[in-house]
């Protein structure tokens, strides 16, 4: 596609992004979402909710309530809208996200960051055995297949803290019996982020001009992103960092935690079995299991495909992260 500069658009064209929707505002990552939009002062943000929604919303967004069995509501919602970022739990219905996405296209919205939120998609059989059914790769189609909307899909790999303070079927940590389990041996690196990383990575992308203003203009642009992926990280750590790190924050030594290994395709196979089963933390354990292959698929960092730099995000305390998640752990940690 050639490449389209600001000063040959039409009268009136608006080289930034001002209208933001936010699906999930009161929620883990959205809620940072849309506080870091705010900060930024650039832009009104939208809360799309459900009508009996009790989610805490931040302070300063716009509530528009939709009913999801009436699409009308949804593109009323979404009209003049520049954005929609959507972020929901992967146990909501399957069907919810398409009801959004068409409602974006007729509502005629530009831009929608679809519930993308993981593991990177270029890497084909991690997504197909990390995430068993995925849809990531439809609803990016679907996209595109209505014509209306371009997407960009915001990849994070796992959340910092809700990996760490969650049951061991994630990380590997308990910190109630102070054991952890080291997938083969607990060495291989991968790229994680915290909820703050990804806030502040979307409030940089949506804050970029569209597109360049001319020819000679070589400025970080939204445009650039168009149907592709925003890749973002805090920390690019293996399990033996991350118990460090632990040990640095609690003053712990290592002979007061239980240590055990297990290999990664072991425990792969494991945490399958218990989801045939009907035991639903086996979807935790495959999926975390999964990325911690020895193949370097959880690390894009490794590959070259951070963009950390050119969002000017910034490099964050390991230590403070971590003793923020030992703290949720210890206070009852995460739900599922």
């Amino acid at each position: 596609m050639p490449v389209k500069y600001a000063n040959s658009q039409a009268p009136g064209f608006q080289n930034r992004v001002e209208s933001i929707a936010i699906v999930g505002a009161g929620g883990n990552v959205g809620r940072y979402v849309a506080e870091e939009l705010l900060k930024t002062k650039k832009h009104k943000v939208t809360a799309i909710s459900r009508t009996d929604s009790k989610n805490k919303l931040p302070e300063g967004v716009i509530v528009k309530h939709v009913n999801y069995d009436e699409p009308v509501t949804l593109i009323r919602a979404l009209e003049g809208q520049d954005v929609l970022v959507i972020t929901m739990n992967v146990m909501a219905p399957p069907d919810t996200q398409h009801k959004l996405i068409e409602a974006a296209a007729k509502a005629n919205v530009p831009w929608v960051l679809p519930n993308e939120w993981g593991a990177d998609p270029t890497q084909k059989k991690l997504i197909a055995e990390y995430f068993p059914g995925s849809t990531y790769a439809q609803i990016r189609e679907y996209i595109e297949g209505l014509g209306k909307s371009d997407w960009i899909g915001a990849i994070c790999s796992f959340w910092y803290e809700f990996s760490l303070a969650g049951s061991p079927y994630r990380y590997g940590f308990d910190f109630q019996n102070r054991s952890v389990t080291f997938f083969d041996e607990g060495t291989t690196a991968i790229n994680t982020s915290t909820w703050d990383q990804c806030g502040r990575a979307v409030a940089a992308l949506l804050s970029l001009k569209v597109l360049p203003d001319d020819e000679n203009d070589k400025s970080p642009t939204l445009s650039q992103f168009r149907n592709n992926f925003m890749y973002l990280s805090s920390f690019n750590v293996s399990q033996k960092d991350v118990f460090a790190s632990i040990l640095r924050v609690t003053g712990a030594k290592e002979s007061d935690w239980s240590v055990s290994y297990q290999n990664t395709k072991e425990r792969y196979d494991e945490g399958f079995k218990m989801l045939k089963e009907g035991n639903r933390q086996g979807f935790a354990q495959l999926m975390y299991t999964r990325i911690f292959y020895p193949t370097d698929e959880g690390n894009y960092e490794k590959r070259g495909l951070l963009n950390n730099d050119l969002l000017g995000l910034p490099k964050e305390d390991f230590d403070d992260c971590t003793k923020r998640a030992v703290d949720m752990a210890l206070s009852g940690g995460v739900p599922y």
